[in-house]
């Protein structure tokens, strides 16, 4: 499928009340009202756990604190206590340090990010939109005219993706402004609202560009958010 993609300023959790699902959820419906095709909204806490960010982040701090012990003798121009610099000191040191930046990347999702890269992040998030796609079927449509409406928390990302359908006729540059009416409205505190507007945004660009609906048009995948909490 086609992709278009952005990182945002969101925050890293984000609930959604019973009005606000079908807050959503009408949205979804007014947008495919005037359009063939068919919008699936999806928000994910994050896209991938980083496990290595936390290896990272213990390895960092493990060498700091050994670091910190070895300029200990520096600065005390040799005379330094002797029991510092015993191995049972140092490992202990090395072990606790470690674990204080396993717990600081744990924890800190700004520093788990750092700790990942942005490289590794956008490859999560991609993959995991391609995951939504099929596990939302969103290639199930008669005419191809899926299209996911990706939101990575964690990551700060929002990614489009359109079935065959849709790509033929609109341009992964199209949906910029549509991903910008979601992340302004998250990233400002309008979770819900931002999402509304650009699902109903991502309606009105699909009928500019000839998407339009038929008379014998289906709605073939439900109108609903989707969240993952995991």
């Amino acid at each position: 499928p086609g992709m278009y993609h952005r990182e945002s300023n969101l925050p890293s959790m984000i609930t959604f009340s019973d009005p606000d699902l079908e807050a959503i959820r009408a949205a979804v419906h007014d947008a495919e009202g005037i359009t063939s095709g068919e919008i699936v909204p999806f928000v994910a806490i994050r896209s991938d756990r980083y496990d290595a960010a936390l290896l990272r982040g213990a390895a960092l701090f493990s060498l700091l604190g050994a670091a910190a012990l070895i300029a200990s003798g520096w600065s005390a121009g040799g005379w330094a206590a002797g029991w510092l610099h015993s191995p049972v000191v140092v490992v202990s040191l090395s072990i606790a340090a470690g674990g204080l930046g396993w717990l600081v990347a744990y924890s800190v999702p700004s520093v788990r990010r750092l700790l990942a890269g942005s490289s590794a992040m956008a490859t999560a998030v991609h993959r995991r939109a391609l995951k939504a796609f099929v596990d939302e079927e969103v290639f199930d449509t008669r005419d191809r005219t899926g299209i996911l409406l990706f939101v990575s928390l964690f990551e700060r990302r929002i990614e489009v993706l359109g079935d065959a359908g849709i790509n033929a006729r609109v341009s992964p540059d199209d949906w910029a402004d549509v991903v910008a009416t979601v992340r302004d409205g998250i990233a400002s505190g309008k979770t819900v609202a931002g999402l509304t507007e650009g699902i109903r945004a991502c309606g009105e660009l699909l009928r500019r560009k000839g998407v339009e609906i038929r008379p014998d048009d289906d709605n073939e995948l439900s109108d609903g958010l989707r969240v993952d909490l995991d």
